[in-house]
């Protein structure tokens, strides 16, 4: 029987080689290519053509995730398993809409990996889909699933706010009336249960500081 051939992708040299060690004790898995971005990944993939793919959510030059959309679309499409040292909701909703065949922590020990990954290239799917769905119910629930309701225009009304800018300003990146923005704005708050400016700017600024936890 041919051996499981495996991707890496970690910027972190040092995790890259000790996981490639590890999934290569029993002789069953081969680390085809071990990669540190998502460019050398999507080179990497095409020259050696992998069983499973294990990638880091985290990546110098875009997303695991990312890397997972593009690797799960080509025929045969690989099977991809995400890496990560954080549990993280909407990491976790993004991996499944991105085809993953798993979400995994860094924290599990090495004999949990190296069967996942077996499981994997056998066709198993690891990614529960109630745990998907309750992590989307918790994103629901949370400070971003307050969003939901607002319109495209709202939402970059809301994003524009966030960063500072004033009616002015968001009238003219926005090519609309000062008067139209207004509006808008007292919609969105009345959305979002705020009658103040500054608290919708203040959300914004927390919904900003996660997403930059997640993937900074």
């Amino acid at each position: 029987m041919s051996p499981i051939t495996v991707l890496l992708v970690d910027d972190h040299e040092i995790v890259r080689r000790g996981l490639g060690d590890l999934l290569e004790t029993d002789g069953d898995i081969i680390v085809a290519a071990s990669v540190g971005t998502v460019a050398e990944g999507l080179t990497a993939a095409r020259r050696t053509t992998p069983d499973v793919a294990v990638l880091d959510v985290r990546l110098p030059d875009g997303t695991g995730l990312e890397l997972c959309a593009a690797l799960t679309a080509v025929e045969p499409p690989i099977r991809c398993i995400m890496l990560t040292s954080f549990a993280d909701d909407h990491a976790l909703v993004e991996a499944s809409e991105a085809g993953a065949s798993a979400y995994l922590l860094k924290e599990l020990r090495s004999n949990d990996i190296a069967d996942a990954v077996r499981r994997v290239a056998d066709g198993a799917q690891l990614l529960d889909s109630a745990e998907v769905r309750m992590a989307k119910r918790r994103i629901s629930n949370s400070d971003e699933g307050v969003l939901d309701d607002l319109t495209t225009q709202e939402r970059k009304i809301f994003d524009l706010i966030g960063i500072g800018y004033s009616n002015r300003q968001i009238a003219d990146e926005m090519f609309l009336a000062e008067k139209t923005i207004k509006n808008h704005i007292t919609n969105l708050l009345a959305k979002l249960g705020m009658s103040r400016r500054t608290e919708a700017a203040a959300l914004a600024a927390r919904i900003e500081e996660r997403r930059r936890r997640r993937f900074d």
